[in-house]
């Protein structure tokens, strides 16, 4: 076990410019593909070549707008666009399944934006599939692709911490009545939108938890408003989790160590700082300025390209396994907490 440093390791994230190139394609032209073309446009080398949408005409709207190549007016034509190397994923949650499994279907790498799947069930079946075809798969969770969290990653690698006895971690913010987080259909609330990442963060630092208490507050509009959820582990450490579309919140993480605990600077998911405490007191700051997605979208994707390069059909900063861990964890607190979300396991051919 490593004693307390003397300074903060450096990141490891290389100059998202020195990855290799690969051509995108970007199914579902909305406001999370328009932050990640802008992104990945600004800060990286990676060739956008066509764009994917239900609605030919959005299509070609956004590739206008973007400078890209070329429109398509179905998933399955942007699939079978010998231009595209590899299909980011950004339709709206319910339709990630069919849409990634329509790109690996045609040979195609995948970035799925996060959740990658509704149920743990739709990720299980997209990960059998792309590794029966030998293309990438990864869920697009662009936290654990940030040079600060490589830097937590080695901290929590070297044992700084001591042992891990307890994780905290909360995300709330505000929506304008409309928002598609109020429409049960797409799958609404705040556990798929927010609460992926202080889960996934939870399940990442703790691993795998053996036993889950959730309670929701259900909200007007017919999904769940509100969600608390108390996580065990096998070795006795503990999560605490809480996620809401009522109001922001700090949205901060706390890792709690038997040597040092380390706090994550709210909004933790987005680029920014944190401090590290010793237990006598002393304490280190990793500092980068705040930013949100158009400073940070752009690491996902030029790691990714570093991935495939290698010959790796997975991300080695949000595995799979990872992935299904979160999505598994979600399915019993929707069952616990009565939520339902729109029956999309069975496989539809996405036009």
């Amino acid at each position: 076990m490593s004693g307390f440093p003397a300074a903060l390791p450096d990141s490891r994230v290389p100059d998202s410019q020195d990855a290799p190139v690969l051509n995108w394609g970007i199914a579902g032209p909305g406001w999370i593909a328009e932050r990640f073309v802008e992104s990945v446009k600004a800060h990286s080398a990676q060739n956008i070549t066509a764009v994917g949408s239900r609605s030919a005409s959005r299509a070609a709207d956004f590739a206008d707008k973007h400078s890209i190549p070329a429109g398509h007016g179905s998933y399955k034509e942007l699939a079978q666009d010998p231009n595209v190397d590899i299909v980011y994923v950004a339709t709206p949650h319910p339709q990630h399944f069919d849409t990634a499994m329509t790109a690996i279907e045609a040979g195609k790498h995948v970035l799925v934006e996060k959740p990658m799947g509704i149920t743990g069930e739709q990720v299980r079946i997209m990960a059998e599939a792309a590794r029966a075809r030998n293309v990438f798969a990864a869920e697009a969770l662009w936290t654990f692709f940030l040079p600060k969290f490589d830097v937590v990653t080695q901290l929590l690698e070297d044992g700084t911490l001591g042992d891990i006895v307890s994780v905290f971690a909360e995300y709330g913010e505000h929506f304008e009545a409309g928002h598609r987080i109020f429409d049960p259909a797409l799958a609404g609330g705040p556990l798929m939108d927010l609460g992926t990442y202080p889960l996934a963060f939870a399940t990442r630092v703790l691993g795998a938890a053996e036993s889950v208490a959730a309670i929701g507050t259900p909200h007007p509009s017919g999904v769940n408003g509100q969600l608390s959820m108390a996580l065990g582990f096998a070795d006795g450490a503990q999560g605490i989790v809480n996620t809401n579309l009522y109001n922001f919140t700090p949205t901060e993480a706390v890792i709690v160590g038997t040597e040092a605990t380390l706090r994550i600077d709210g909004p933790f998911n987005m680029p920014g700082g944190f401090t590290l405490r010793h237990k006598d007191g002393r304490e280190l700051r990793f500092d980068e300025d705040p930013g949100a997605h158009f400073e940070g979208l752009h690491f996902e994707a030029a790691a990714v390209a570093r991935s495939i390069a290698a010959g790796l059909t997975e991300a080695p900063q949000r595995p799979l396994e990872d992935t299904l861990r979160t999505l598994e964890l979600a399915d019993e607190i929707r069952r616990q907490t009565g939520m339902e979300f729109p029956d999309t396991t069975t496989r539809k051919q996405t036009p």
